[in-house]
């Protein structure tokens, strides 16, 4: 290619990423504008349809005109104003009474999954959430469906739940950064199969953006068997990630079966040597995560020292689980916790 030929290439290029600059800025200042009044069309409409359904006297009254309203609401205008529709409608207005508190940031779509939760705190959660780590509706999806919320409540004192449905889930703290149990359905491993811990951190690898989701907000990935070297001695931590919100290293090792003594010493070992030689004076201690498929609680708890919090142990569940099978773990979770008060 002689060089007028690559100068008029490169200038192409040029214009042509200026103009999809262009088109995609358009495009997205578009989707926003009919984004906004698409939800303040149907919270009008939930308005309106609140009116007409109140009570159990008006209820069979109320479903009857929305069923016409609907009819003659599809034949001028479409699709979209299905009986089922303006049921959503109306139950969006219900939960959200105040246009104020509907968020731009998120899509018809979004709000689609909230006025499924009938509880204010865990939707209030959701809503949160959403905002502030930009979920999608399909991460949305997978997040409640995982329980999230519940898993997060078993880990955050009484008199801070409140908190996490006005605000979200708040990383103060290295204890915030566990969940029990994290949920790893998206590997797609059969449990009860024979699989290693290698091919555990293999299958993490390939469903790093899936992981990183489940972890939470503010980790980045650093990298996945860093070597550290001890005198002529090589060890190799499974996963190491970086919080940004914490300023901390945070290194994940795979177990499967019972976490034991050697377990704990070696993650110790770790976390005293990112401590020592890796983190810098501005940086919080490291924090290391055992995950396995049986913390072995009783005794993690008379090997650390009391007052830990920088190694902690939490199960990993292949499958996503049940709700009523979450819901009977958490509860298990809660009787111990009170028993060791």
């Amino acid at each position: 290619m002689n060089k007028e030929l690559l100068e008029k290439t490169n200038e192409l290029e040029q214009v042509f990423s200026t103009i999809k600059e262009l088109v995609m800025n358009s495009r997205n200042k578009v989707y926003s504008v009919v984004n906004v009044e698409m939800l303040n069309l149907y919270w009008n409409i939930g308005r309106i349809m609140i009116k007409i359904q109140q009570g159990e006297k008006k209820a069979s009254y109320g479903d009857a005109l929305m069923e016409k309203l609907s009819i003659k609401l599809t034949k001028e205008f479409g699709k979209g104003f299905s009986k089922r529709n303006l049921e959503r409608m109306r139950k969006f207005y219900i939960y959200f009474p105040n246009a104020a508190t509907v968020s731009s940031q998120l899509s018809w779509s979004h709000y689609l999954e909230l006025i499924k939760i009938e509880e204010s705190n865990k939707r209030n959660f959701y809503l949160n959430e959403c905002i502030n780590a930009k979920w999608s509706v399909r991460e949305l999806q997978r997040q409640r469906t995982s329980l999230l919320y519940e898993r997060l409540t078993l880990s955050t004192h009484q008199d801070e739940v409140l908190e996490l449905a006005e605000k979200g889930q708040m990383i103060r703290t290295s204890k915030d950064l566990v969940k029990d149990p994290f949920v790893l359905e998206f590997l797609d491993i059969k449990e009860n199969t024979s699989y290693l811990e290698k091919d555990l951190e293999k299958n993490i690898l390939e469903h790093l953006k899936e992981f990183l989701l489940e972890l939470g907000k503010g980790f980045m990935f650093v990298g996945s068997q860093v070597r550290l070297t001890l005198e002529e001695d090589h060890f190799y931590p499974d996963l190491v990630f970086y919080h940004r919100l914490l300023k901390c290293f945070v290194i994940l090792d795979l177990k499967i079966g019972k976490v034991g003594h050697k377990d704990i010493g070696q993650m110790q070992m770790y976390v005293n040597y990112y401590d020592r030689e890796i983190k810098k004076e501005d940086e919080n201690a490291t924090v290391g995560i055992l995950l396995s498929t049986d913390k072995n609680k009783t005794l993690v708890k008379y090997t650390l020292p009391e007052g830990n919090h920088t190694i902690f142990t939490t199960e990993y569940k292949l499958h996503m689980p049940t709700e009523q099978e979450l819901i009977d773990a958490i509860e298990e979770e809660k009787k111990n916790l009170e028993l060791n008060e």
